[in-house]
């Protein structure tokens, strides 16, 4: 008996509008479970959509440059019998920086001036210049648009009820002419750098970028730009840590679950970020208040075969580290495999980018906004250190902490480093 079966798209953790880069199937073809029938391309990944049922297609119902949701209808197939089954979307993940994706960036945390470069290369008038106000606003929404300098004449379609422009839309509006301003001018009206023709040089290969290449260069250039960051560099003693560490792994070889320091790492930042709020939080879009949180997630940045990405632990202050190591171990092994799901990748508190296992000595991680901070981690080594009478050799961990500057001052950074350093200096703290 034949039946009708629709493949939709699955859950792919509250992201929406998402872009349909490649169609790999057409009506009278025969597929198969599991195999990929379309590619969907998110800011932060590139997703390979399985077959959940065998069959032959009957109708495909999208095509590239269409823009999917989560139930969004993607093809009917005529199948024999009922052999549609859920099935776990294989996602190829691809090379993403740790940052949000460019539409985060608040809007009101960047203020056009009146005589400001951007304002003139994005022909954003100017506040007191003479609007139309035929536009379906509200007088809220009027004013939020002239305290941005945005025209609302020029907002072309509203989201609210009858087409009616909420502020919503005239934030969207806004960060469009930005991203455009960035494009055309190199970034707040900075001349772009000239590019010469390289071919007259010798050969060469030009290959454009991937959507989330533009985009995360796009947010990097923002966050750059708009965020003043400090960074502060320190070291800390891990001898009794890594002693420790050492000696767990070999009494609980048996158990398959391998304690790293990055676990202890995590508790001592959660620690840490317990005592100091403000690094829990991030600024209102208004840049008027702080969102302090009340829950505490980890980006955890991880390198693939197909680049950086940074899933994120949940409710770190609730779990041991055994159950941190099993949740990163998972996790890890998703990212290699690219089967994580843009929800693996979201909810961060803070993050921390680890280069442990490749060298270096410091470095300057840029912030992930909306994120306020972030903590960077280079390869420990022995160390001669003076313990008051003669020099002993001592493993010294490297650690860098960038911050937002309109959130967090000097002194509160340096503080703050100091308790990820008490923590991670004696362990056993963290059981009191």
């Amino acid at each position: 008996m034949s039946n009708i079966c629709e493949i939709k798209v699955p859950d792919v953790g509250n992201v929406h509008d998402i872009d349909v880069v490649e169609v790999s199937i057409q009506a009278g073809d025969v597929i198969v479970i599991d195999q990929t029938i379309a590619t969907l391309e998110t800011d932060k990944a590139s997703m390979d959509l399985p077959a959940t049922a065998t069959g032959t297609v009957q109708q495909v119902h999208i095509k590239v440059g269409d823009k999917v949701n989560e139930g969004t209808l993607i093809a009917t197939v005529l199948v024999d019998d009922v052999t549609a089954a859920p099935a776990t979307p294989v996602f190829e993940t691809v090379a993403v920086a740790e940052v949000k994706p460019v539409e985060a960036v608040s809007v009101a945390s960047m203020p056009i001036e009146i005589n400001s470069p951007i304002a003139k290369s994005a022909d954003v008038p100017v506040v007191n210049q003479v609007q139309s106000y035929s536009a379906h606003a509200s007088p809220s929404v009027r004013l939020f648009a002239r305290e941005l300098g945005a025209d609302l004449s020029k907002v072309t379609q509203g989201s609210g009820r009858k087409g009616r422009i909420l502020k919503d839309d005239v934030k969207n509006y806004v960060k469009k002419i930005l991203v455009e301003g960035v494009k055309a001018g190199g970034g707040a009206g900075i001349p772009s750098i000239p590019v010469p023709d390289f071919s007259v040089f010798g050969a060469i290969d030009i290959q454009p970028l991937s959507k989330i290449n533009r985009l995360t260069g796009q947010h990097m250039t923002s966050v750059w730009l708009n965020l003043p960051m400090v960074t502060y560099h320190d070291e800390v003693d891990i001898t009794e840590m890594e002693a420790f560490r050492v000696a767990l792994n070999n009494e609980k070889n048996k158990e398959g679950v391998k304690y790293t320091g990055l676990l202890f790492i995590v508790k001592a930042l959660a620690a840490a970020m317990g005592q100091f709020p403000r690094f829990n939080s991030s600024l209102s879009s208004d840049g008027e208040s702080l969102i302090f949180k009340k829950y505490l997630n980890i980006g955890i940045a991880v390198n693939t075969p197909n680049g950086l990405v940074v899933p994120v632990l949940r409710d770190v202050t609730s779990k041991t580290v055994k159950q941190l190591a099993i949740e990163l171990a998972e996790k890890s092994e998703k990212a290699r495999s690219g089967k994580l799901l843009p929800s693996d990748m979201q909810g961060g508190c803070i993050s921390i980018s680890s280069l442990g296992g490749i060298g270096g000595t410091a470095f300057t991680p840029i912030v992930n906004a909306p994120e306020v901070a972030i903590l960077g981690v280079t390869k420990s080594k022995i160390q001669p250190v003076w313990n008051g009478e003669t020099f002993e050799p001592r493993l010294m961990l490297p650690l860098d902490l960038t911050y937002d500057h309109r959130v967090i001052d000097g002194a509160e950074g340096a503080q703050f480093m100091e308790a990820v350093k008490y923590y991670l200096g004696d362990i056993r703290r963290l059981l009191v």
